[in-house]
């Protein structure tokens, strides 16, 4: 059973050595409504939190010329916010560590100045001049202004079992772990994008929650998620429906295992997983990413002993972004990492060799790359 919300996993995680060289985010995508058009644009706002061991009172940034020179590794809390769509941009704003206030333990808070988390409510705003962002490529961000207000309703989670359980979170195993706490999650608030207001609310926010922590990032990273579910057999739109899909190639200590993804799909009110660490259920997966002049496309088949999922979701590019982080060591070795949130396509979800159902998938949140070569 996946879907079991566990708050221990979504705390903050920067403790012994993931305090001198780590990460944890807290990561939300949703949908909003232009308040006097309707016009539906997708958003996204993630609280990272990078090495507080050597934190100051300002944000150290890795990217920063004379800090890749000398070899300073980052430091900072970076609110990351922004939207999808033909004007997507992603927006930085960042603390130093001794300006935040991170409430350890469970149930985790993040504050800093105007931006706030917790597992219930955000709020924030964030603004970066093309002056800014033009003279200051360390910021690796782009130009424009978001303000937030928003409530989450985490309602139905991925809980990925004991590959990100108590003992493997202590023993600190993997380079990168993954929890979801609401891969179904219903945001209401509002939003202002560069002076323009966007209304949420529960049935067409398509929200969606999770967090990563670790020491470094996967490659492949690959992530497909959607609760816009709509029964091609039936013609109903599934309103108790969401999958989610990710991973790359994971890494135990030095040990990078092969490409494989974890899944699951919550089928009104059904489980179908397939986690390779689960070994009893003989999981195999295959996909395949690809890019074309317009478009990122995935295929991504998977299968147990009795259930199979085939997934094919396109996103046009010129509706994404190219997401921007740097690892706590310092590189950014991430230069294409295509994101998006605007993704379609077909889930094909099969029992026993018999098709239960095909589904179109809209609103998918979606995200393809691989290190630079």
């Amino acid at each position: 059973m996946f879907n079991k919300q566990d708050i221990a996993r979504n705390e903050c995680m920067l403790v012994r050595g993931q305090a001198k060289c780590g990460y944890d985010w807290w990561w939300h995508s949703f949908t909003g409504r232009h308040a006097v058009t309707g016009e539906e644009k997708p958003f996204f706002i993630e609280f990272f939190l990078c090495n507080p061991a050597s934190g100051t009172d300002e944000p150290i940034l890795g990217q920063l010329a004379t800090n890749k020179e000398k070899g300073i590794k980052p430091s900072y809390l970076m609110v990351k916010a922004g939207a999808w769509g033909e004007d997507a941009a992603q927006l930085h704003r960042f603390y130093g560590w001794k300006k935040i206030d991170v409430k350890w333990g469970a149930p985790f808070s993040v504050s800093a100045d105007e931006c706030y988390l917790d597992e219930h409510k955000t709020y924030g705003h964030v603004c970066v001049s093309k002056e800014d962002a033009d003279a200051h490529p360390e910021y690796m961000c782009g130009a424009g202004e978001m303000s937030w207000n928003l409530k989450i309703d985490k309602q139905v989670a991925f809980n990925v079992g004991y590959g990100a359980g108590k003992l493997f979170r202590a023993l600190q195993a993997f380079e990168m772990f993954w929890h979801v706490q609401g891969m179904k999650s219903e945001f209401s608030g509002e939003v202002i994008w560069n002076g323009e207001k966007y209304i949420v609310d529960e049935a067409t926010g398509y929200g969606y929650a999770d967090k990563n922590w670790g020491k470094s990032f996967t490659s492949p990273w690959v992530w497909l998620s959607s609760n816009h579910l709509v029964s091609k057999v039936t013609g109903q739109k599934l309103e108790d429906s969401v999958f989610d899909i990710g991973g790359g190639r994971p890494k135990v200590g030095p040990i990078a295992l092969k490409r494989k993804l974890l899944s699951a799909f919550w089928y009104e009110g059904k489980c179908y997983e397939f986690n390779f660490s689960k070994f009893w259920t003989f999981t195999r997966t295959s996909f395949d990413c690809k890019e074309t002049d317009t478009q990122i496309i995935w295929h991504v088949e998977q299968k147990t002993w009795r259930n199979k999922m085939v997934t094919d979701i396109t996103c046009e590019k010129k509706d994404m972004l190219l997401v921007n982080y740097e690892a706590p060591n310092g590189e950014k070795r991430h230069n294409r990492l295509w994101n998006g949130g605007n993704g379609k396509g077909t889930v094909r979800l099969y029992r026993d060799g018999k098709l239960i159902d095909e589904i179109e998938a809209m609103n998918v949140g979606c995200e393809y790359g691989e290190y630079d070569s």
